[in-house]
């Protein structure tokens, strides 16, 4: 799923409005928002987000608020009632900070339906303590914070390792991208809103690809607005269900080699091995077709997309993501495409059966 975030504290509802259509034709629907940032005239900002909140929800929009036990003292919110949020317009509330536990349990349990959405980025152990007070699991999300100062986004070996925590368990779980066309976020500094620090001013769907092909990922919702229309477009047309990798063509792929590449669902094989990625299932609907030698390379390099040719007898049509350097000198293998540089890193995310696609990068 594909979120936007609007501030209707630091926007105008016109502007949150126009923004939310126009994300919504492209599909996406998520929407956050935040009210730590509220100023002394609440009564008048809360009756903008009532009116952008209520706008989403005609949209079909699935909506989150970020909230702290001190918004709930200075809005005079008791965690056993929730129903301001619910008629604020939120299906979510988001804890940015931890109450001690209990209170999020009770929380699980509100008669307004709402899910309770905990701080990922956070790992303190709050996730074990909530579960301690027998909450209802259901209920339960996740979703990591965003970073608008330069050098402070997460690690990515931190981030693996507790968004594999929630995964695991089932929670849903989602991430943060940041846009490089918005400029407004809930904090006076904004120098973009990634969760990782590696993908500040990172194109945005090379944020996203990262997010989706870890498969910890479930929601992808872009922190910063207002995302370009080149932005917005862009991440839409990534599968946010499986892992993809973009591919530049060799001069000579054939239309045919092209369409195996591009036009199926690709699965590893469940006995690995260091070598290449194999799909090898896709040679069933190929292996009557003709694939004469193509491109013939004596020695193959990681990122190389290979199918197997007319000479390779029952390996014919599969196709291999080498991983390491192979002597191909009896030129059984056609070189096809390469997956671009950036994308190199996301070969060793696929594990036995996985599925993962290809993008052609000159269509894109």
């Amino acid at each position: 799923m594909y979120g936007i975030s609007v501030y209707p504290n630091k926007s105008s509802v016109k502007e949150c409005i126009n923004y939310i259509d126009r994300a919504a034709k492209l599909g996406y629907s998520r929407l956050f928002t935040s009210l730590l940032e509220l100023n002394d005239d609440q009564e008048a900002i809360l009756n903008k987000f009532k009116e952008v909140l209520l706008h989403a929800h005609e949209k079909g929009m699935w909506i989150s608020l970020d909230v702290n036990p001190g918004l709930f003292d200075s809005l005079n919110v008791s965690y056993n009632d929730l129903s301001f949020f619910k008629e604020l317009g939120a299906d979510i509330v988001r804890l940015d900070s931890n109450f001690d536990g209990m209170p999020e349990s009770i929380m699980t349990y509100n008669p307004e339906d709402l899910s309770i959405e905990v701080n990922i980025s956070n790992d303190t152990g709050n996730l074990a303590n909530i579960f301690s007070y027998s909450p209802n699991k259901e209920k339960i999300i996740g979703c990591h914070n965003f970073y608008p100062q330069r050098y402070t986004g997460l690690d990515t070996n931190y981030f693996l390792e507790t968004t594999r925590k929630y995964h695991d368990m089932g929670i849903r779980t989602a991430a943060f991208v940041s846009s490089n066309a918005g400029e407004i976020g809930p904090h006076p500094y904004n120098a973009g809103l990634p969760t990782l620090e590696i993908h500040r001013n990172l194109p945005i769907e090379k944020q996203a690809q990262y997010l989706i092909n870890t498969q910890l990922i479930d929601d992808v919702i872009i922190g910063n607005a207002f995302a370009s229309d080149d932005e917005l477009t862009k991440i839409a047309k990534l599968d946010s269900q499986v892992p993809q990798f973009f591919v530049e063509f060799t001069p000579t792929a054939t239309a045919l080699e092209k369409e195996i590449v591009l036009e199926n669902l690709h699965f590893n094989r469940g006995d690995i091995n260091s070598y290449a990625v194999r799909s090898t299932f896709v040679k069933l609907k190929y292996n009557k077709q003709d694939l004469p030698v193509n491109n013939p390379v004596d020695q193959l390099k990681p990122g190389m997309i290979t199918i197997g040719n007319n000479d390779f007898d029952q390996y014919k049509g599969e196709l291999n993501i080498v991983k390491q350097e192979m002597d191909n000198s009896d030129h059984l293998k056609n070189v096809v495409a390469q997956i671009v540089p950036s994308d190199l890193q996301f070969i060793d995310f696929i594990k036995p059966w996985d599925k993962f696609k290809f993008i052609d990068l000159s269509n894109y």
